[in-house]
């Protein structure tokens, strides 16, 4: 009877398995499947003009057009500043996203397949997971922040789409049925979205490039009409002086990178679809600040003009101010309603796709290749953002969103080992074939598949930040580890990135090149042992003697690479 049910289980778990190429060993399929392989030419489709929409449609986003309220509001800055916060914080963000993004155009490889040469084939999945926890909570967040346009959206329909007036037929959830529902209904119409593979979802974000950005040009220009002008706050000056100005300064530029903390980490997974590697560079590095920079500053004449039109408080919040349209009733006011609060769910949509579902779905095949691919992973991901129930963390009792924003800091240290493995350390050189190796003369093998180099970096890049983290998330810490955490980014990149470079000076890692040598030109069709047939690897990968890699230049002779010391 056990032989029957094992056969059973056996024939089961061989029918949900993913495709993948044959000849692969037990440990290759822990490391590889087709959403895990170098991205091959037929589906390389993203030119300049697809990143830039991508980085267009991405930056029309609500959290992007509140990112200047609290540099105001709270770090007392006058809206000038506040804007030249955001264009150097995202210019410096851009930086890096082309910095880690020009892996991926070169080798046409994902984040977590990047990461096992820093950290180890084995050792990779531990900042996998943290990514991919991340990006699922996240997904619940931005999702239920869609429900409520789509809450708008209804609401400009039928008026009696209201809480006050809408039975509560799920009291002591923590929300209630026109929100629960109105979330549920978004939740559902993200799910066909991440059915598409990601060489293919470059439309959606083409089209969120035309959509988006014109119907918030229309609500800047609604806004202005209805004020006649632009409102107080652009008259306004700065409130806070001296060092407090100055460390205002510094928070609202590191809160622009820290934006982008996640994004910094995962580009790979969209930069590897690129034709080649100067389609991800310019159209990234140049796009990214001025996207954002455009958003911000609607996100501060429009509160600014609602002063006069409500006459009060500024309000923030686009969704609050559409709210407050909505409530002077009247059919425009619906009608501009309901059409700027689509495109903002469609925002909404595209942004939990870029950064939560497809990134989740990613490292999620690596954390499981051979049962999971990227369409499932976002699957499991919304699935997963839907049974947390985001409105509890969203509460204004629960600190958890600071949480959430502080923790992702933590990811400047994952991005410091990989960053200077690519750039100092190996200066350019990967051998693709060896980073689906699980062999133990593999060069990113390491110890049992871990690197001790990346790990000791990862954690010095932490320490700097874990008294200020504690203090973000509302304990009384010393003013010095406050300070400190003011340049959160910039500490844990570069004590992680500065160790790591030390350990590997003093105790040299196999695999790389004293010239930069970048060999993206050179990625095997095949990664299976007993298909070594491309020059880069020879015999000697197949014997696999550890003597073979030495750290040193890389000489090239007669198509065969060799490493001497």
């Amino acid at each position: 009877m056990e032989k029957v049910k094992s056969s059973k289980f056996a024939h089961f778990m061989d029918k949900v398995a993913v495709d993948n190429e044959p000849g692969l060993t037990n440990a290759q399929l822990m490391l590889h499947n087709h959403d895990l392989k170098p991205v091959e030419p037929e589906r390389r489709q993203w030119g300049p003009w697809n990143f830039v929409g991508f980085w267009v449609a991405d930056s029309f986003n609500i959290n992007t057009w509140m990112i200047s309220s609290s540099m105001i509001v709270s770090s007392g800055l006058s809206w000038w500043q506040s804007w030249i916060c955001v264009w150097v914080g995202y210019s410096i963000a851009a930086f890096f996203i082309v910095l880690t993004g020009r892996i991926g155009a070169t080798y046409h490889i994902s984040f977590p397949v990047v990461s096992r040469s820093s950290f180890g084939i084995w050792g990779a999945l531990w900042p996998v997971f943290n990514r991919a926890a991340m990006a699922c909570i996240w997904y619940g967040v931005q999702a239920w922040i869609g429900g409520h346009c789509i809450k708008l959206m209804i609401s400009s329909i039928w008026t009696s789409w209201n809480v006050n007036k809408i039975h509560n037929g799920i009291p002591g959830s923590g929300t209630n049925t026109v929100d629960f529902v109105s979330f549920f209904l978004f939740w559902l119409i993200s799910l066909p979205a991440i059915w598409f593979p990601v060489h293919k979802i470059r439309h959606l974000f083409t089209a969120k490039a035309y959509i988006v950005p014109t119907a918030g040009i229309a609500f800047f220009i609604w806004a202005l009409v209805r004020a006649k002008g632009i409102g107080p706050i652009v008259k306004q000056g700065n409130t806070s002086h001296g060092s407090k100005l100055a460390w205002g300064i510094v928070t609202g530029i590191m809160s622009a990178i820290a934006n982008f903390a996640t994004l910094i980490v995962n580009d790979p997974d969209f930069s590897r679809f690129a034709r080649k590697p100067k389609d991800a560079f310019w159209s990234q590095l140049l796009t990214i600040p001025i996207g954002f920079a455009v958003t911000s500053f609607i996100g501060i004449i429009v509160p600014s003009s609602s002063t006069v039109i409500f006459k009060g408080d500024p309000i923030w919040d686009p969704l609050e101010l559409l709210q407050s349209f909505l409530d002077e009733g009247g059919s425009k006011n619906r009608a501009g309603v309901f059409f700027i609060s689509a495109a903002f769910a469609l925002a909404q949509l595209g942004t939990n796709i870029a950064a939560n579902s497809v990134s989740a779905g990613t490292d999620m095949t690596a954390l499981l290749p051979r049962y999971i691919n990227i369409r499932r992973g976002g699957y499991v991901c919304a699935l997963v953002g839907l049974v947390m129930c985001p409105w509890n963390l969203l509460s204004s009792a629960n600190n958890f969103t600071t949480y959430l924003s502080a923790y992702s800091v933590f990811l400047s240290s994952i991005a410091g080992v990989i960053i200077c493995d690519y750039y100092f350390v190996r200066k350019g050189y990967l051998q693709v074939k060896e980073l689906y190796s699980a062999k133990k003369t593999s060069p990113y093998y390491f110890t049992f598949g871990f690197h001790w180099r990346g790990y000791t970096a990862y954690i010095a890049g932490i320490l700097p930040n874990i008294v200020g983290f504690v203090g973000a998330i509302g304990k009384k810490v010393p003013i010095g580890a406050t300070y400190v955490y003011h340049v959160n980014f910039f500490a844990g990149f570069i004590a992680a990135a500065g160790t790591y470079y030390a350990l590997c000076k003093i105790s040299p890692v196999p695999a790389t090149s004293d010239v930069w040598m970048e060999v993206g030109e050179e990625i095997p069709a095949s990664v299976a042992y007993g298909n070594d047939t491309s020059s880069e690897y020879g015999e000697e990968h197949v014997h696999g003697k550890q003597d073979d890699y030495k750290h040193g230049e890389v000489n090239m002779t007669g198509g065969k690479r060799d490493l001497e010391s």
